[in-house]
Order: structure tokens, then sequence, then C-alpha cells
């Protein structure tokens, strides 16, 4: 909600295009504090809820149906609020609305979910995730532009801190190196779709953007599950996967959706931009506070190598602004790249 950033577990996490629908105007100091939090704690929580979800539902279904889920309250929200004209594309719009939600919800958190299914710790899964970042200035480096040196030297941090934390949770067996592969890929997926949001044909309001994203990303999610052996047996689910399930689908796609968007169009994205790396933090304490995750030493470090070449390349691309593609017409784009 990720470009408008769909929420993510990945999260439920974005950093690309995010248009704000929203009316412009000051806002208090403490309304935009409750919604950074909202942001940082309920985006953090994301990559927890997952885990506990997947422990009974099968991660392709459950991630599928969680998106659908979302999908069916924003089209309402919107559609009671600004009527159904709100929710009209064209079949472009559409088109590229769909390319995101195979890039995001599908690829980004639908692998997310997969690799937690195959056993990696919340809180590993986020760290691998907070990588986002760096790979959307790969992108940019792909396509012809020229970041500062000191974007490129918080890449190449961040990129050594991911190699180490995957080596050493791999090498001591801990962790399935498929899985952190696997949440890698996501990373990739995630960070190409911020990358090229701002070059689609999309929506003005970012809200009926995301809308199209999660119907598309969660059917595609919904059929690979089905097609692939999994099967939707609510009896066999646990309430603690439901539960789970449930606020994935309200907290870490509603609620923190409409709080980031607000919050956008409200304060500095310098300081919107900051969730990039406190939610890893806040996925890491969750995981070990809730599920006993260990918090070992080459976790520490990896870790905290990857979380500050994230606030470096953050704040160097705040001090040094790139140049942004022209939006098509019927767009607006508040945010840069990364």
């Amino acid at each position: 909600m990720t470009r408008p950033v769909s929420p993510s577990p990945v999260p439920d996490t974005r950093v690309g295009r995010a248009a704000a629908a929203t009316s412009g105007g000051a806002a208090s100091p403490l309304l935009i504090g409750i919604a950074l939090g909202i942001v940082y704690v309920v985006w953090g929580s994301t990559y927890l809820a997952i885990r506990i979800m997947v422990e009974d539902m099968p991660p392709l279904v459950g991630a599928g149906s969680r998106y659908l889920g979302a999908f069916a309250i924003l089209w309402a929200m919107l559609a009671i609020r600004h009527g159904v004209r709100r929710l009209v594309v064209t079949r472009r719009q559409l088109v590229c609305c769909s390319l995101l939600g195979l890039l995001l919800p599908a690829g980004g958190n639908g692998l997310v979910t997969v690799g937690e299914q195959m056993g990696a710790p919340s809180g590993i899964a986020a760290l691998l995730i907070a990588a986002v970042p760096l790979w959307v200035i790969c992108y940019r480096l792909l396509s012809g532009d020229h970041p500062a040196a000191r974007t490129v030297s918080g890449v190449l941090l961040g990129f050594a801190g991911l190699a180490f934390l995957i080596t050493s949770v791999g090498i001591n067996g801990s962790v399935r190196i498929g899985a952190c592969a696997i949440i890698v890929f996501a990373s990739a997926c995630w960070s190409f779709g911020s990358w090229i949001q701002p070059r689609l044909s999309l929506p003005a309001d970012p809200f009926v953007t995301t809308t199209y994203e999660m119907l598309a990303g969660g059917l595609a999610l919904l059929v690979s599950g089905v097609l692939g052996g999994e099967r939707i047996d609510v009896a066999d689910y646990s309430p603690r996967s439901l539960i789970a399930w449930a606020y994935l689908v309200l907290f870490g796609t509603v609620i923190a959706f409409s709080a980031y968007v607000w919050v956008l169009d409200k304060a500095p994205i310098s300081l919107v931009a900051t969730y990039a790396y406190v939610n890893p933090v806040v996925a890491v304490f969750l995981g070990w506070v809730v599920l006993s995750e260990p918090i070992t030493l080459p976790i520490l470090t990896g870790g905290a190598v990857v979380i500050a070449a994230v606030a470096i390349v953050v704040s160097a691309e705040r001090h040094h602004p790139h140049p942004q593609p022209n939006p098509p017409s019927d767009t607006y784009d508040k945010r840069s790249d990364t």
C-alpha cells in the first residue's frame, strides 16, 4: 500500500510512489505521532502475525484470502463514502494496478508468507525485507540513474549485512537457506514494484489503486495455492491462526495503510520514511517476546548493519533528491523512489 503503499507485512513495509488523495492542511503533532506510531507498530507486528497464521493455515491461501478480505473492506468503504463511481478506472489503469498486485501483495507479501511457513523466524524475515530501499537503488542504477556516492556506499554496506545475516543463520542450521532466499526474492519483487509504480498509469486516489492491487494479488495467491494443492478448510485452522489472519486483514492492511497515506500527506517524507528501519526492530522484538525467537549476536550484528545501511540510504536520498520521471496525467506523485 505499500506505492501508494499497500499495507504489508512486508509491511505490511513500501518505498515507492504514494499519492495522497486526502486534502492538505496542517495536522497536530499529536495526530501525526499517533498515525506514525500505528505504522511503526502495526506494520512491524505483521511479520509476527504471519508467522502465527501459517502455523495452521496454508501460506498462499492464507495470504490470498487476507488480501481479498481487505479488498472487500476497502471497496465497501470507498463505495459508501464516495459512491461507486469513485472506483471506476480505465482498462489501462486496471492492468497497471494488476501488475502491481502481482509484484507487491503476491510477489512481495505472499512470498514472505511462504518463507515464514518454511521456518524463517518473523524477526529474520523483517530484517531481510528491510533491504527494500537498497534494491530500489539497484533498479535505479540499472535504469541509468546515478545516485550519490553516499547512497551507493549504503547499498553496498546493506548487502554485506544481508550476506552476513543469511550465512550466519544458515551455517548454524537455525534457518533454512531456502526460506531466506525466498524472502530475499520477495524483497526484490516488492522493490521492483516500488520502483516502477511512478512510471505507471494509475488512479489518482491511492486507496483506489491499492484496492485493485489487493484484488489482483489476492486472486493470484489464492489460485496459486489451490493449484499447488493447498486446501481451504477453515475447520482445520486454530483460533490462534484465524485471529492472526483477521489481524492482518483489518489492522495490518486496512488501518495501518490508512494511517500511512494520511501521515504521508501531513508530515515530511523524511519523517515517514523512518518506518523502513523501525519496522524490523519492532518485528525482532515481538518475535522474541511472543514466540521466543532467538536473538543471537550474528543476528544482532547483521540486522544492525542492514538497518544502518537503510538509514544511510534514506538520509542520503533526502539530501540529494534525484530527478523523477514525468508521471502520467492521471497520477500525483508525492514521494521519491526511496
